[in-house]
């Protein structure tokens, strides 16, 4: 062979051989990606004296879970209800093998979480709203919520709302369908925004849970909100933010950033946690 080709013959395999660390890299990362929740979140104490909105999110091998919960502001032991709320959902999270049977896990979980808090409370008002969200392995979202915080899927630049708000509300739309109500009666009602169900009272029902898990699509993004957020800020406002293209954690500040920005007088606690499906 002749000397002269040998640096051209060693720079080509050296090529072939990065090029093909390369695909092989590539490849790696999709597997990695496979199944992989991008998570986001953000907070701000408002007007507020204590910050009575907690949160958290884990992941385990069954798949990702993230739990927001508002302590009823203007009850005392807000932040104590909402903490051994979310506390009491993961850990209950963390002892699963298998997402077989979430209803009854999110049944259960709920009447435990508020068993503790009846018991904490001893006599004494308090109580808190809860909003959870399970993505599964195959991409699958499982949710539960009662009180007023907000599960929604934020997609190709629209909201998807999923649950319902358990609010005084509710009841007057109803009865204002029914012909009972006139729609000015239910706007001027001063007792519209009050909870009719909350984690922390003995005459607590249950979870609303939905009858059949959403398959996310990629790109989706799964967002929990406390009150504080989508009572500041608009949903013109949530929706172009969200379609920012940044990372979860990002949007989550930027959307505290609105909502502080808008400097209102009895701003409360505000929260948001934002999964991102990445496949």
């Amino acid at each position: 062979m002749d000397q002269k080709l040998m640096p051209y013959i060693i720079t080509f395999i050296f090529i072939i051989v990065l090029i093909l660390l390369l695909l092989i890299r590539g490849i790696l990362a999709q597997k990695m990606d496979k199944g992989k929740i991008y998570i986001g979140n953000g907070q701000t104490i408002g007007r507020r004296d204590e910050q009575d909105d907690y949160f958290s999110t884990v992941e385990t091998t069954c798949g990702t879970i993230a739990v927001l919960a508002d302590g009823i502001s203007g009850l005392a032991n807000g932040r104590m209800a909402s903490t051994i709320a979310v506390t009491t959902f993961i850990e209950e999270f963390k002892k699963l093998s298998s997402l077989s049977n979430l209803p009854k896990f999110f049944k259960e979980t709920a009447m435990a979480s508020n068993h503790m808090i009846v018991e904490n409370l001893n006599g004494s008002n308090g109580g808190t709203t809860l909003v959870t969200a399970i993505i599964d392995s195959e991409g699958y979202l499982h949710w539960g919520a009662v009180g007023d915080s907000v599960l929604t899927i934020f997609r190709n630049g629209e909201f998807l709302a999923i649950n319902q708000k358990h609010i005084f509300e509710s009841v007057l739309t109803e009865r204002y369908i029914a012909g009972e109500l006139s729609q000015l009666e239910v706007q001027e009602n001063p007792l519209k925004k009050r909870l009719i169900n909350y984690l922390g009272y003995a005459g607590f029902k249950n979870l609303d849970t939905g009858n059949n898990p959403i398959q996310l699509n990629r790109g989706d993004k799964v967002c929990l909100f406390s009150d504080g957020i989508y009572d500041a800020i608009t949903e013109v406002e949530m929706e172009k933010i969200l379609s920012q293209q940044a990372p979860p954690y990002d949007l989550a500040q930027s959307m505290i950033k609105a909502v502080e920005q808008k400097r209102l007088k009895n701003q409360d606690n505000a929260t948001i946690v934002i999964l991102e499906k990445t496949w």
